[in-house]
């Protein structure tokens, strides 16, 4: 029964054949549908708010009622949204996400759950699934913060991390350590590994 009345609303109601081999079918439920010699089909809705356009290459393009323009490429298999308000997110086969935002923000959700996002002012920030958070700046300056409250900052100067104690290790670029202690202690070692100062 239900395919008896799907046939009967998808009945042909009139079929205009243009000069350049077009073929436009309009349907009994409203729907028009324009076939094109390269295969080619487009579908507009009844109510003309919903567009379908299948690619001869199995490529699909559709334009909803909310403006939004949904794009999938049958080789990549990768589906590109477009939003009205100018957000892009495309999504690829191994369930990786990107977001790409009007203001030139771009959010990568990778399968494992790892976040990155590229800011438009150069910083990258990367939030890993076990907390960890990484921040590069424009100037290749990086922060990483741990779960566990350690933070370790790489700069052209130096390497340091800092840990949750307030104990605080520093490598310079020379290759000289330094750590201070949360208890006041400062060590310093040459390139070499000699201790200069312990007070």
């Amino acid at each position: 029964l239900h395919q008896e009345r799907r046939k009967h609303e998808e009945e042909v109601q009139e079929k205009i054949e243009y000069h350049d081999g077009k073929v436009e079918e309009v349907l009994s439920d409203g729907r028009r549908i324009l076939t094109f010699c390269d295969g080619t089909k487009k579908e507009i809705s009844a109510d003309k708010r919903m567009t379908t356009i299948s690619f001869s290459n199995g490529d699909v393009k559709k334009i909803m009622p909310d403006q939004r323009v949904v794009y999938y490429y049958a080789d990549a298999q990768t589906t590109h949204t477009a939003y009205p308000d100018g957000l892009e997110v495309l999504q690829f086969p191994n369930n990786q996400i990107e977001k790409h935002y009007p203001d030139g923000t771009q959010e990568i959700v990778f399968p494992d759950h790892t976040v990155k996002c590229l800011y438009s002012d150069g910083l990258k920030e990367t939030f890993f699934p076990d907390g960890t958070v990484v921040k590069v700046e424009k100037n290749g300056d990086k922060i990483v913060a741990f779960s566990d409250g350690q933070r370790e900052i790489h700069t052209a100067q130096f390497r340091r991390r800092e840990y949750p104690d307030g104990t605080v290790k520093t490598v310079f670029c020379n290759g000289r350590q330094e750590t201070k202690y949360s208890t006041g202690r400062v060590q310093i070692k040459d390139k070499e590994g000699n201790l200069i100062l312990d007070k």
